[in-house]
């Protein structure tokens, strides 16, 4: 039975930094693959979109009946609005669209360079002095920041509204209250946060999803191991990243009317 180094997950995170940074290397050299990145793009849109719509009704749901009941407790309904449309907004959208990334377009992905690597296709295209990762992961990784990007704003918006009916029909609140207190509190920055949240999620779940495929070994079997582990370190690393990225967010850009 072979053990596990314990500088194996020292050696791993190193090279996953690497292939990240190879990839922002590669993505500025000629030819850029626009043909293969139109394809992943569309792809990951068409595996992510449906589900992302779906999630985000009651993801705003939950967050307005649960702001609302807190804010009602404590005699703080005119806030509503700003809290839920903030946490929708800044928080709540960025993960939602990461997490199914990773689990849709980030598992396929997986796959698909996992099934090529354990063909030697991999091989066959150093061999032939083919960089795979110009060739195959960058245009992935992009595909998956830009449509994280694009989904980042159809959860925002359908959070919002969401939050909004459920708050204004369900907990009787006022739809004048809701929308003075989010332009009271919100900013544009916070609409910017989320968007640069988004895309960072999105690199890092194409990222990981690369890596893992490209180091699959054992077979068919070794795959399905590389899909499901991208899927739970992506997780992993989004709830790190979006935790200093908020403490950093907040530690910089004054609230509004501070």
């Amino acid at each position: 039975m072979a053990t596990l180094s314990p500088t194996a997950g020292v050696r791993n995170s190193g090279r996953l930094f690497a292939l990240g940074l190879d990839v922002l290397v590669q993505t500025f050299r000629r030819p850029f693959q626009v043909r293969e990145f139109i394809q992943q793009s569309w792809f990951v849109v068409s595996v992510t979109v449906l589900p992302t719509a779906l999630v985000a009704i009651p993801f705003g749901a939950v967050i307005a009946l649960q702001l609302g009941s807190l804010t009602s407790q404590i005699g703080a309904q005119s806030y509503i609005g700003a809290a839920s449309v903030l946490a929708i907004v800044r928080e709540a959208s960025p993960i939602v669209c990461a997490l199914l990334i990773a689990g849709a377009g980030g598992s396929a992905i997986c796959a698909d360079l996992g099934s090529r690597t354990i063909r030697e296709e991999i091989d066959a295209m150093e061999a032939l002095g083919i960089s795979p990762i110009q060739r195959l992961v960058v245009p992935r990784v992009w595909a998956c920041t830009l449509v994280s990007l694009a989904l980042n704003g159809v959860v925002s918006v359908v959070g919002v509204a969401g939050g909004y009916f459920f708050n204004v029909i369900l907990q009787h609140g006022t739809p004048g209250a809701y929308l003075a207190s989010f332009s009271s509190l919100a900013q544009l920055s916070d609409l910017y946060a989320g968007e640069v949240k988004a895309a960072m999620f999105g690199f890092l779940a194409g990222v990981v999803a690369a890596y893992k495929g490209l180091t699959a070994g054992g077979g068919p079997k070794g795959v399905g191991d590389a899909v499901n582990q991208s899927v739970v370190i992506t997780f992993l690393l989004l709830f790190v990243v979006n935790f200093v990225t908020t403490a950093v967010y907040f530690r910089l850009v004054p609230a509004k009317g501070a």
